[in-house]
């Protein structure tokens, strides 16, 4: 397969598009006045992994729950923290005391009313020596958790953690009920929140189903009575269900389909910026990707803006794991240039001149990934390196190469932070990728509280991450979501890449 430069230029002239249109504020959308009630049908690519948000990774999973469970923080549209289920909050001088004081009256969907004891309970368990959760880096420095009263909770740490208040605004620190969790109640399937839609069931392969809460803490929110995610795998299908109004709004618009939202009046086009990471990551614990220079030829062989433009819906290429949203993206457009003569020379001088064969493990829901692969595995050819391409599903990929490290090569995107430890914590650790001097560096900005401290040490971080070859880091895409046109309110959680259905309303056609 050959990928025409002319068309390359065409997509890179549709990101520079998009990426104006994100320029135009969102926030400034023309609202009529809004309806209460209905029901919105959301087609997302496959089944979620868990519906439980402390013992996933998956954003599939977090936007499947975003609706159920509330955080003690949240972020607004322009990432500052803002109160959510804690009204105020206050760190001691020492930074090792942040004491949050919660909202009153806010109850859970099995009735309780919200406590500081819930708040604890939560923490715990994600913290707890049983606990599977990927997520306790973001919150081991947590030593104690204190509640002096019904509303107030003191989180006690072991050392200074500046990420922390931005780490409260993530999924992983939604707050679950105490007694549920004391009943051993199975949240993997039946999540059980303070949120604005209750879970009502989970269809695997068809859909979720969620009502309204009535009693949601937000008065007037939320606007519809129902929600449902729909399992629909082929973004083809999911745009002809969204063209007939079988679905209200898709997660997944294809760049070269967008020509077809100008010509239907009946439709419309959500742009965002994400702040995704997308890579190529390379397992370091299999022959032959544990050695440096094939890491790099592998580098040099991939063209990361065909693959953005192509594969996804353009965006900016980036050389690290930090997005390049982050205030603390580090550009480095010199680094491993799209050099296929460079790689073979690289390849020869590992020792690797014929190639070899490997294995490239693809999340099979994500249409964009599957994309990719095909020219990835076309790009490999081109220096010797022979890709065979696996294709399995999400919930398979989570376990097989996520946690079980089981992979040689795999493409996937990295859901957003809001803080860039809450990737470099522990994220990449499937990879198999060690260097002692980057984990220093990484704890040090976690500690540090000076911005300029921060954005010193986390430059440093990203180089050593290039230098490294750690993976193929491929670049941050633009966010296209499809809806009809009598979808109002939609929202994106800023730097999180989930869909905030709170606002969201529908006027009759």
């Amino acid at each position: 397969m050959r990928f025409h430069r002319k068309y390359v230029f065409a997509m890179s002239a549709l990101a520079f598009t998009l990426f104006i249109s994100y320029e135009m504020p969102l926030l400034a959308e023309n609202l009529p006045e809004p309806v209460m009630g209905g029901k919105l049908v959301y087609a997302i690519p496959g089944n979620p992994d868990t519906l439980d948000p402390q013992m996933t990774s998956g954003t599939l999973t977090f936007q499947c729950v975003k609706s159920v469970y509330d955080t003690l923080v949240e972020a607004d549209q322009r990432g500052n923290i803002i109160p959510a289920l804690a009204e105020s909050w206050d760190l001691s001088q020492d930074e090792l005391t942040l004491s949050l004081h919660l909202r009153q009256g806010v109850k859970f969907h099995n009735g309780d009313t919200l406590t500081a004891a819930d708040v604890k309970a939560s923490f715990e368990r994600l913290l707890s020596d049983e606990s599977r959760s990927p997520h306790k880096t973001k919150f081991e420095l947590i030593n104690a958790i204190e509640i002096p009263d019904h509303t107030t909770v003191r989180l006690i740490l072991s050392r200074p953690y500046a990420p922390l208040l931005r780490n409260l605004a993530g999924g992983a620190a939604s707050i679950l009920p105490r007694r549920a969790i004391q009943e051993g109640h199975e949240f993997s399937t039946h999540p059980i929140g303070t949120g604005p839609f209750v879970f009502k069931e989970w269809i695997r392969d068809d859909r979720i189903s969620y009502t309204k809460f009535s009693d949601y803490w937000q008065n007037g929110r939320p606007y519809l009575d129902e929600l449902e995610m729909k399992v629909v795998v082929e973004p083809t299908t999911q745009l002809m269900g969204l063209k007939v109004g079988e679905f209200d709004s898709i997660h997944v618009v294809e760049s070269h389909t967008v020509p077809q939202f100008d010509k239907d009046p009946t439709i419309k086009l959500f742009i965002h910026q994400t702040a995704l990471a997308l890579v190529l990551a390379m397992n370091h614990a299999r022959p032959p990707l544990e050695t440096l220079l094939v890491r790099r030829a592998i580098a040099h062989a991939i063209d990361r803006r065909a693959l953005l433009d192509i594969a996804y819906n353009g965006g900016r290429t980036i050389e690290a794991f930090i997005d390049a949203s982050s205030p603390y993206f580090l550009d480095q457009p010199e680094a491993y240039s799209y050099d296929p003569r460079q790689a073979k020379a690289l390849l020869a001088e590992s020792g690797y001149a014929d190639g070899f064969d490997i294995t490239l493990t693809l999340p099979q829901n994500y249409a964009p990934h599957v994309n990719a692969g095909n020219m990835v595995q076309n790009m490999l050819q081109q220096i010797g390196i022979r890709a065979k391409i696996e294709l399995v599903d999400w919930p398979t990929w989570i376990g097989q190469v996520y946690y079980g490290k089981n992979y040689d090569m795999t493409i996937i995107g990295h859901t957003g932070h809001l803080d860039p430890d809450g990737r470099l914590s522990g994220e990449f650790a499937y990879t198999n990728y060690h260097n002692p001097d980057m984990l220093d560096a990484i704890q040090q900005a976690a500690a540090a509280s000076r911005p300029e401290e921060r954005t010193s040490l986390y430059a440093k971080i990203q180089r050593m991450m290039t230098e490294d070859a750690m993976m193929v880091f491929i670049g941050t895409p633009q966010g296209l979501r499809g809806m009809r046109s009598n979808v109002y309110g939609f929202r994106m959680s800023y730097a999180l890449d989930t869909p905030d259905f709170r606002e969201t309303f529908i006027v009759k056609e």
